[in-house]
């Protein structure tokens, strides 16, 4: 199919995976990165898949970057169809051992970012009234978790910007498209790049799943534009968890949510990939290959309300009908 598709955080972990997938199918494909080499390392695995392919350095908290890429790649490969979010950064530590300059670099990244591209993406979109944006959230924008505060306030103020956007889409009566992604844990290379103030290596709380796996569910995503979609039901269940019984959850993460994220092997504390990029070229793969599943199933939450309001209202009619019978049987 002959459309242009970005992609932000593009060099590795599902950025990598997702870009690869869009690749697979035919799309140009433009990568915006931190660090060089893995950004070109992305590009040449993108081309050997068959795919145009514009890989530009920029870091997505600097807006200014952000635009001057976007129209580049406007020039270079032809209007933006597609926009993915998903450059992120998080710290491992909790509130009382991060700094006001920790969160804020957090959330420059992964708040700000996604800010920054659907901007230059609307300005582009806007005028054509086409395109589709993808903002890769996470089940922790409903249900935050211990040890990573500014990575799931973030989380949580993306999924705010993007229900405010889509209304005000929606009364201009707009054909752009917004969808969000909520992703379950992903074995990438996050774990071992992220800041850790712990001593202790991080890792995803299971079940874990390929980034091939949400790149699949990803472009689903970007061709369907459901409003949202839950990957896994691991993040389903926290999801429905959060709303329902959130003192329960807030017991459980109190200790759990402490010895799910960290192994017993140390590591240097600080450091990370908080300012600057790391060196390396891991791909899309973390190390838990041995753990990570090879599928997931997406779940439109839409789709999901409206069959449990089917199952209420069969209930309904059918304790109505049982208690008609019931009071023609005794008349």
């Amino acid at each position: 199919m002959d459309e242009t598709v970005v992609v932000t955080g593009a060099s590795a972990g599902v950025g990598r995976a997702v870009a690869l997938e869009f690749a697979r199918k035919g799309r140009r494909v433009a990568l915006l990165a931190r660090g060089r080499d893995r950004l070109e390392s992305a590009a040449l695995e993108a081309k050997a898949l068959g795919a145009e392919v514009l890989a530009i350095e920029a870091d997505v908290a600097d807006a200014a970057g952000v635009e001057a890429a976007a129209e580049r790649i406007e020039r270079e490969l032809g209007p933006i169809d597609t926009w993915v979010n998903n450059a992120m950064v998080t710290v491992f530590g909790p509130v009382k051992d991060l700094t006001a300059e920790e969160f804020r670099r957090v959330t420059e990244v992964t708040y700000l970012g996604q800010v920054h591209g659907t901007l230059a993406a609307l300005r582009r979109m806007r005028p054509r009234n086409r395109g589709t944006i993808v903002q890769i959230g996470s089940a922790l924008s409903y249900r935050a978790i211990p040890l990573q505060s500014a990575y799931c306030a973030a989380k949580f103020a993306v999924r705010g910007f993007t229900d405010a956007l889509r209304s005000e889409l929606e009364h201009e009566r707009s054909a752009i498209r917004l969808s969000m992604v909520q992703l379950p844990a992903v074995n990438t290379p996050q774990f071992d790049w992220a800041r850790n103030l712990m001593g202790r290596k991080a890792q995803p709380v299971a079940p874990i799943f390929q980034p091939e796996a949400i790149a699949r569910e990803v472009v689903r995503a970007a061709r369907e534009a459901p409003r949202e979609l839950w990957i896994g039901r691991s993040a389903l269940k926290a999801i429905i968890g959060s709303m329902l019984l959130p003192l329960v959850g807030d017991h459980i993460l109190s200790s759990e949510g402490y010895s799910g994220q960290l192994t017993n092997q140390p590591t240097e504390i600080g450091a990370g990939n908080l300012f600057d990029p790391p060196s390396g070229d891991p791909g899309s793969h973390g190390r838990f290959d041995g753990h990570a599943e090879p599928t997931v199933t997406g779940f439109d939450p839409v789709a999901l309300r409206a069959a449990a309001l089917v199952v209420s209202l069969t209930g309904v009619f059918a304790l109505v009908g049982g208690a008609f019978a019931l009071g023609r049987r005794r008349r």
